[in-house]
């Protein structure tokens, strides 16, 4: 009240009480002027807990992959005071991997995880999940809470046909069985697959000559999803796909389907998989047989990771990986909030972070904003007001809103390629 009477815009109000209330540092981080214009926030925890909790693979391959998101938003929260609303936040971060899937998730643990939230009556929002599989699991858990459906969202999914329908690459009655109520309670803040894996197969036609592709996938929900988008928009572009095919992840090696492809003689390979399903040694092989002078690969953003990289050795070396949003070296050069977020989890790390864990921190202020318009323990009214999220100022730069999908509207897609063993920014293949 005494910033209002001074003469200071909302803005600057949430500001001076994130610093007044907190005292934590004399200036706030440039992370912390993202979000809606306008949105105040105190530090005041007079109405007591409100509990948010993540899911997603925390070990294994996953271990740099999760644990950074975490991290990223443990440090949101520091940013602004750990309070919302008029309520202390308590994060807990849940792992829905197994030891024995090499740390990927798995369908049993991941209803677990999200069973224990929606039986938790503080908590109000679930972050989650990373995998797309993963989330056709917990989207109808919590979209069957009593009385209006529960908040849930992801950092990390694309998968297609948890929001939308396309023909050719949705799985039948998708994306509608995931919401028996009838009313949507998913959102996400990274583009979907629709628009990742038709950057992709424009860019490899248009821009590459890229004429004849084989196209692998994992076999998973999301690796023969955005694969399924790649092959159909190539093909439409003009191109020849001379094969679709999916790989077995547990398989010790891939020498017979490496030679296998050669044969057919392609330009591009593409490849939808996430690193915990044995893309690296898939790689490898494909790399004995076809050189990278004459045949480009492309991975998708589930390899968008160190995991991937140091995993396949000089084999990555020239790789292309597509990314829905920019990657952290980009977001070191565009500076703002986006570097300052880099710079300062990069410093609690020691190493660079995920490329994913830039959705963890822009989650996690979607989710404090939304309390502090709210201001109530009420799930149904804290997923409306989530879902109304518009006009939000990205740590990419510009803005996005949620459409009545529950999808960002945002439709940034970065393209890089390993050179030197790191994953390096190239250029943006659509939406900048």
């Amino acid at each position: 009240m005494r910033a209002a009477a001074a003469g200071l815009t909302t803005g600057l109000i949430g500001q001076v009480l994130a610093v007044s209330d907190a005292s934590a540092q004399a200036t706030p981080p440039a992370s912390t002027t993202i979000g809606v214009p306008g949105s105040v926030h105190s530090t005041d925890t007079s109405k007591g807990t409100i509990k948010v909790y993540s899911s997603w693979p925390l070990t294994g391959s996953m271990q740099t992959t999760g644990g950074d998101a975490v991290e990223a938003i443990k440090m949101c929260l520091e940013d602004f005071g750990g309070a919302a609303g008029g309520f202390k936040l308590e994060y807990t971060a849940m792992d829905d991997g197994v030891a024995a899937n090499n740390g990927g998730w798995e369908a049993g643990q991941e209803s677990n995880n999200a069973n224990t939230v929606v039986n938790d009556a503080d908590a109000m929002v679930y972050m989650a999940t990373y995998n797309s599989g993963a989330a056709k699991i917990s989207i109808p858990i919590l979209n069957q809470v009593q009385p209006a459906g529960m908040a849930m969202i992801s950092y990390a999914n694309t998968g297609v046909g948890l929001t939308k329908l396309i023909d050719g690459v949705t799985d039948p009655g998708e994306p509608d069985i995931y919401y028996p109520s009838g009313k949507r309670n998913y959102m996400r803040v990274c583009p979907a697959d629709d628009i990742q894996g038709a950057a992709a197969a424009t860019w490899a036609y248009t821009e590459r000559s890229r004429k004849k592709a084989y196209v692998l996938h994992d076999n998973s929900y999301y690796g023969k999803g955005v694969a399924a988008v790649f092959r159909d928009k190539f093909q439409a572009a003009g191109g020849e796909v001379l094969g679709f095919e999916g790989y077995d992840k547990s398989a010790s090696d891939y020498q017979s389907l490496a030679t296998s492809i050669g044969d057919k003689g392609p330009d591009v390979i593409m490849c939808g998989a996430t690193v915990d399903n044995n893309p690296a040694k898939l790689l490898q092989d494909l790399r004995g047989v076809m050189d990278v002078a004459t045949v480009d690969f492309i991975g998708s953003d589930g390899v968008a990771n160190t995991a991937f990289v140091q995993g396949a050795g000089d084999a990555a070396e020239g790789a292309y990986i597509t990314f829905a949003g920019y990657t952290p070296d980009k977001l070191l050069a565009l500076g703002g909030p986006g570097g300052d977020y880099v710079s300062r989890v990069q410093e609690r790390l020691g190493h660079m972070p995920d490329a994913y864990a830039v959705y963890g921190y822009e989650t996690m202020v979607v989710v404090i904003q939304t309390l502090d318009k709210v201001a109530e323990k009420d799930r149904g009214k804290i997923l409306d007001a989530m879902f109304a999220t518009e006009g939000f100022v990205s740590l990419l730069g510009g803005t996005w809103s949620f459409t009545d999908t529950g999808d960002t509207d945002s439709a940034i897609i970065g393209l890089s390629q390993v050179v030197n063993g790191q994953i390096t920014y190239q250029k943006t293949i659509s939406g900048a």
